[in-house]
């Protein structure tokens, strides 16, 4: 993608955003099964494809007109339309379709109410709602981070409270990031979950925020999620590889190998 600001997850970016990203849509995997699906704000169209494994069908929903050239040209698929649109003005029918995903979206504009209504009226009758955003508290205030692709972030009693004016039935969970695990889990298990650090001199408990907030709403019945983990070993391995690759001395030792890798290939 051109002009690529770091804000919007790439599929050539393995960190922990990425880790973090692929345990959202594992979950929304978990319900997609037979299932029309919307990801509001695809970006790239990864998370739309993944989801169209299972899916009957995925609309993928950008504003960006860029990203939605880009995901049609990469990802074609019968089961995937990508079209241009905001969570103001979602270009669908009402009540088309079964679950709407929304990963980091809210964040970045300040029309919550205005996207929240539009959620509800592209939904059927009892459809699910999977929606992400960062804990204001522990992203921005306690870190001290000031993030310029955000327009109005949320606490995470303003977004369980936003959830529970649309929605009947809402579940609050919390994402933990630790060693390139991703964890998420049901606000209550943290109370009970302890984590542990040290060396052989001395060993201590550490305590763990979680940056990130997850909502699961609906006005029917849903599985309701417990504790879940990401292993983002092979993402970890694969940042680590294009780090040494990119690194100073990597480039250098390549350029002076240069010559005698082209002579190798050609006595073969």
């Amino acid at each position: 993608m051109k002009n690529w600001t770091g804000e919007r997850l790439e599929t050539f970016v393995y960190n922990r955003i990425a880790i973090e990203h692929l345990h959202r849509y594992s979950i929304a995997t978990e319900y997609c099964s037979d299932k029309i699906v919307l990801d509001i704000a695809c970006g790239e169209g990864y998370g739309s494809h993944l989801m169209s494994e299972k899916a009957s069908f995925v609309y993928g929903v950008d504003i960006d007109n860029e990203c939605i050239s880009q995901a049609k040209l990469k990802y074609k698929k019968q089961n995937i339309e990508f079209l241009v649109g905001s969570t103001s003005k979602i270009p669908l029918e009402d009540n088309s379709v079964d679950i709407v995903v929304s990963y980091e979206t809210i964040e970045h504009h300040d029309e919550h109410d205005e996207m929240m209504t539009e959620i509800k009226r592209v939904l059927k009758p009892n459809g699910l709602l999977i929606i992400s955003t960062p804990d204001k508290l522990y992203y921005s205030d306690m870190r001290k981070l000031e993030n310029e692709f955000h327009v109005k972030e949320l606490y995470k009693e303003e977004f369980s409270d936003l959830a529970s004016r649309y929605f009947i039935q809402t579940q609050l969970l919390l994402q933990i990031y630790n060693n390139g695990n991703s964890m998420v889990l049901d606000e209550q298990y943290l109370k009970e979950l302890k984590f542990f650090s040290g060396d052989y001199a001395a060993i201590r408990e550490k305590k763990w925020n979680a940056l990130f907030l997850i909502i699961i709403a609906s006005d029917g019945d849903f599985k309701r999620q417990n504790i879940s983990v990401f292993d983002g070993g092979s993402i970890s391995k694969k940042e680590l590889v294009n780090e040494i690759q990119n690194s100073a001395t990597y480039k250098a030792g390549h350029f002076i190998l240069s010559p005698f890798k082209f002579l190798k290939r050609k006595l073969k």
